[in-house]
């Protein structure tokens, strides 16, 4: 028998818990690049139809959302499922995507507001917006409390950037009713 080398180094097999735990916050990833894929479609769609730049970037910015549901399902499958390595780097991918996100948004909302852009009214637009507004943040929290039980700030992260797609959603969904009605 081969003694173990270093016994502090090991990981303890995870619980029934954290397993199952695991198993949710790869689910409501690939939930979430699901919607997230119809998202961007259904929304670079009707901006395109509408001229809506806040609609077709909003479409935009799903595709650098979904970039952390692709991280959380690489962290949670297969062997980095147990690996503390994986854990840190899903944490600064995410990190890094959110890099990419918030900087986009920012600049986006900036140049609509001094473009004094003004889009034509679409029934689709608003309908997609709201369906994000809605179900963003019930996907957005459950993420971050797994996020937590699992020790996860990838996770957690990736809920977070669900809350604010919830916020922009909202903003562009406000003013697409707006500008339908105004």
């Amino acid at each position: 028998m081969v003694p173990d080398p270093d016994p502090g180094t090991r990981l303890a097999a995870p619980a029934a818990s954290w397993l199952r735990d695991a198993r949710r916050a790869r689910t409501l990833a690939v939930v979430t690049l699901a919607w997230l894929g119809a998202e961007s479609a259904l929304g670079l769609t009707a901006g395109v139809s509408a001229h809506s730049v806040a609609l077709i970037g909003w479409a935009w910015s799903s595709l650098a959302e979904a970039l952390a549901g692709l991280i959380v399902v690489w962290r949670f499958t297969g062997a980095r499922l147990h690996s503390p390595v994986a854990e840190h780097r899903a944490r600064r991918a995410v990190a890094v995507s959110f890099w990419i996100l918030a900087p986009y948004l920012v600049l986006h909302v900036c140049h609509d507001l001094a473009a004094g852009q003004r889009a034509a009214p679409t029934a689709l637009g608003i309908v997609v917006t709201t369906i994000s507004l809605v179900s963003m943040p019930a996907l957005g929290l459950a993420k971050r409390r797994l996020g937590a039980r699992l020790g996860s700030a990838a996770t957690a992260g990736e809920g977070t950037q669900n809350l604010l797609c919830a916020v922009v959603a909202g903003g562009v969904s406000a003013g697409l009713v707006a500008t339908s009605f105004g």
